[in-house]
């Protein structure tokens, strides 16, 4: 398992030398984010981050994420050069040593939540979200919510909710397969693998279709493309927030098939109706039980990377809502300790197992 933590670039507030402080953190999982979605990824751009992040003593092998134009997503005419542009993008990343593509398929927005700061009874705040508040949004009337109001103008929001009216579920699992199928062959090449990542929430959102919800949704990505190129961004907070979701035979299914390339582990406090909150990692915080996530890839022989995901904002930190440094360094060391835990456990079984020497 190789520990990752999750970095902006040089505007954000959180260091590469503080991460570099956070024990057992030796991967930054980061991106170029001053290009226009769609565009190519100049090599140069890569190979200076890379020299950044190494400069600070740590390593650059994954991107989260490369993100895939909507016009991909909808299955328009320019889809085709879009690609062409992103098969471009690979060969960049892979010069310069990058191992895994974090990518998402969810249309218009990445994620969704209805509160970036709601107050917890320790005086923590987290990020959250409100089943009733987004189902009585009217779309058509405008879309108003934490994270969203500088993503698109009005108008370009309303145009990308018009066209996806015109593609349902099975349209968007045609246009995911022509994205694979086209880019896969170009990873292999490379040495990339590709890392799918999970709705967030796994759940419909305004009518627009998702694809990426359950265990079926994950076994037939995997299947489109029968490639270890063609794997997940395995995130328990996501699919953690489907009450229907049982996140460590997850972990046995595809990790054991060699199919998860990414691990992103947080905690999540899910109510039957669908609302939830972002918790503290450790097990007895929220609904998810993370010691046994964590044993499921120790014992699947997972050897990819992982990143504890999404934070609480702690000890008077401010900046991007759940990505502040404190509350995910503690739960970098928290998963480095499960880990550890399990590994000489694991090894103390073995070795009482073994025949004594004559």
């Amino acid at each position: 398992m190789k520990m990752s933590f999750r970095w902006f670039g040089s505007s954000d507030p959180v260091s590469l030398a503080y991460i570099r402080q956070i024990p057992g953190v030796t991967h930054i999982v980061s991106a170029i984010y001053d290009e226009p979605v769609g565009a190519v990824w100049p090599l140069a751009k890569v190979e200076a981050l890379k020299q950044q992040i190494e400069d600070a003593g740590l390593a650059f092998e994954l991107v989260e994420s490369v993100p895939v134009h909507e016009d991909i997503k909808l299955g328009r005419d320019s889809r085709d050069q879009l690609i062409a542009n992103y098969q471009q993008t690979l060969r960049h990343l892979a010069t310069a040593g990058v191992q895994v593509v974090c990518y998402n398929f969810m249309p218009v927005f990445d994620w969704t939540r209805t509160e970036l700061a709601k107050q917890l009874p320790d005086g923590s705040t987290c990020l959250a979200f409100d089943s009733r508040m987004a189902d009585s949004i009217d779309a058509e009337k405008g879309i108003s919510l934490p994270g969203w109001d500088s993503s698109y103008r009005s108008d370009e929001l309303q145009g990308l909710l018009q066209a996806y009216r015109q593609v349902d579920a099975e349209q968007l699992w045609q246009n995911l397969a022509y994205f694979l199928q086209a880019v896969i062959p170009v990873a292999e090449e490379c040495g990339i693998k590709m890392a799918i990542h999970p709705d967030d929430p796994p759940r419909p959102i305004f009518g627009l279709p998702r694809i990426v919800k359950n265990r079926d949704d994950l076994a037939r990505i995997v299947d489109l493309i029968d490639s270890p190129a063609n794997g997940l961004t395995l995130c328990s907070g996501s699919l953690g927030a489907g009450p229907q979701n049982n996140v460590e035979a997850l972990v046995r299914e595809f990790g054991g098939r060699g199919r998860i390339h990414f691990a992103h582990i947080r905690n999540v406090k899910v109510s039957p109706d669908g609302d939830f909150e972002e918790t503290a990692h450790l097990s007895t915080c929220g609904s998810l039980d993370i010691a046994a996530i964590v044993k499921a890839y120790h014992d699947v022989g997972f050897e990819g990377y992982v990143r504890p995901d999404h934070g609480r904002m702690i000890w008077g930190e401010t900046g991007k809502p759940g990505y502040g440094l404190y509350d995910r360094a503690l739960g970098a060391v928290y998963i480095n300790g499960l880990w550890e835990a399990v590994d000489k456990f694991s090894a103390a079984q073995q070795d009482s197992a073994a025949p004594a020497a004559l």
